[in-house]
Order: structure tokens, then C-alpha cells, then sequence
């Protein structure tokens, strides 16, 4: 499996395109619709997530979905136009030869999630290195955020890499002395 980081955007929003077998998926198409574009030009990409609904995790997505013809997906509770499938927790997603599941993590939004591919984690902004995301937007929920960390994120294997919205990766065994 391959993991590229583009970052976009005014606010450096972490999109990332994971490769696996022949297939493709972006996640956070944030912004500077034209990078990821030209990124993902020698690729079928089968689908686009979105960790959550704030615009610089989704400013890109139309554009994205005119060039690729890919499907998208977000957490329900996120529902925003122009997305075509609603995530659940629990849910799992075929991915090449693997299964990415659906971590229903609120606190940054109502409907924020994080995707769990083997050992790997794409946070949004639910965790960062170094603590949780900012829940002062509207939506926001500081004692859901810190549940969500503990209960859904805290109980996987230590060496979980964390790739986050936002700067840079982490793992969970770096992390969890904070919650």
C-alpha cells in the first residue's frame, strides 16, 4: 500500500491518496483542486472520504468528483450536498486486497470520523500530535472530542500511525499518555 501527502490549501490541510493493488482513494480533498488532479492523473480513483465537513477538508470535492467520476462519502451526521454516500460507524469500506473501517470520532463536528486502513489511521481533526482538535467551531464538543480519543482511538495498537488533517504524522503509543 502507498500513502502520498499532498498539503493544500491556506490552512495546510493534509489530503491524502492511498494506493493499494490498482486502486485509489482520496481523502480530504481540501483545496487546489488542480494538485490532487495532477497527482492522481495516472490512477482510477474508486472513491473520496472526508474525515468531516469544515471546507478545508472538502473545498476541492466537487472538482475532484467532475474529473474522477469517483463517488463520495462522509459520516451522516456531517450530510452535506454533494456527497453521494452516507459513512456509519462500524461500517468497512473494500479497498484493494484490505478493508479500511469507519471510526465515528465527534467532537471537532457532529459527524467528524477517522479511517482505519491496517495499521494506519487518517484522523481529520480529531487527534493531532499532541492533543485533540479545536472543538470552539460550531458543532464543536470538547467532552465528546476527548470520549471519542479515548474510547474509539486510545484502544489500538501502539504503533498505529496517526496521519492527521493537519501537520505532521504520529503514532498512537505517542499519544496516549495525553488521554
Amino acid at each position: 500500500m502507498g500513502i502520498d501527502t499532498l498539503v493544500v490549501g491556506g490552512l495546510e490541510t493534509n489530503c491524502y491518496i492511498l494506493k493499494n493493488n490498482g486502486e485509489s482513494i482520496i481523502i480530504d480533498p481540501g483545496a487546489e483542486a488542480d494538485k490532487i488532479i495532477l497527482a492522481v492523473s495516472d490512477l482510477k480513483v474508486d472513491m473520496i472520504l472526508a474525515t468531516h465537513r469544515h471546507y478545508d477538508h472538502i473545498d476541492a470535492l466537487n472538482e475532484i468528483k467532475t474529473h474522477t467520476k469517483a463517488p463520495s462519502a462522509i459520516h451522516t451526521d456531517d450530510w452535506v450536498d454533494g456527497f453521494d454516500i452516507k459513512l456509519r460507524d462500524g461500517q468497512t469500506i473494500p479497498f484493494g486486497t484490505a478493508l479500511i473501517r469507519v471510526i465515528h470520532t465527534p467532537g471537532h463536528t457532529p459527524g467528524g470520523c477517522c479511517f482505519l486502513l491496517e495499521d494506519t489511521l487518517f484522523s481529520g481533526d480529531t487527534l493531532f500530535p499532541g492533543g485533540p482538535g479545536n472543538t470552539s467551531f460550531s458543532g464543536g464538543n470538547e467532552k465528546a472530542i476527548y470520549r471519542s480519543i479515548r474510547e474509539k482511538l486510545m484502544i489500538l495498537p501502539d504503533r498505529t500511525r496517526v496521519y492527521p488533517g493537519h501537520g505532521p504524522a504520529t503514532t498512537i503509543g505517542a499519544e496516549r499518555g495525553l488521554y
